[in-house]
C-alpha cells in the first residue's frame, strides 16, 4: 500500500497539494514574513495529520467494542526550536483529545486506551525521530491516559 501527493509551486512559499482525482486540493503557505500564510505551514499540516490519526484510531479501537466515544476533540501543539545550525525543527509533538462521551458509559473504554495508539500510522511513525506525548480526557478534564 502506498499514498501519493503532489505539490505545485504556486507563488513565493505558497504550493498547492493535489491528493488526487477524487479529493479537492489545498493550499500550503508560510507564515509571514516568508510568505503570505494563505493556508497551513508543513508543521501545522505534521501536527494535523497526527491528531488526526491518532483521533481515528480511538474511534477504531472503541468501536471495535461496539460502543462511541462520541464527538472528541482532539487539538495538538507542535514545539518548533532551532538546532546547533540555527535551522528550525520540529521538537515534539503533544496531542490532547478530549473525549465527548462520559468514560462511564464507555465498559471497554481502558482496554480501548490501552491499544488504540498502536493502530495509529501516523503517530507511531513520526514518533520514531519526534518526542509525542499522547493525553486522553473526559468532558469535564479528568484525565484517563497519559
Amino acid at each position: 500500500m502506498s499514498t501519493r501527493i503532489s505539490i505545485t509551486r504556486q507563488d513565493r512559499y505558497r504550493f498547492l497539494v493535489d491528493f488526487g482525482p477524487r479529493l479537492p486540493s489545498a493550499i500550503v503557505d508560510e507564515p509571514p514574513p516568508l510568505s503570505d500564510g494563505a493556508g497551513p505551514s508543513p508543521p501545522q499540516l505534521l501536527a494535523a495529520a497526527v491528531a488526526n490519526c491518532l483521533a481515528a484510531s480511538l474511534v477504531f479501537a472503541v468501536a471495535r467494542y461496539r460502543e462511541d466515544p462520541g464527538a472528541l476533540t482532539a487539538t495538538a501543539t507542535c514545539d518548533i526550536s532551532r538546532n546547533e545550525h540555527n535551522r528550525p525543527r520540529v521538537t515534539g509533538i503533544a496531542v490532547r483529545i478530549a473525549l465527548d462521551a462520559a468514560a462511564e458509559t464507555l465498559v471497554n473504554l481502558e482496554r480501548a486506551l490501552a491499544q488504540f495508539e498502536d493502530f495509529c500510522t501516523v503517530a507511531q511513525s513520526v514518533k520514531t525521530g519526534i518526542p509525542l506525548a499522547v493525553t486522553v480526557v473526559t468532558p469535564d478534564g479528568r484525565v484517563l491516559k497519559s
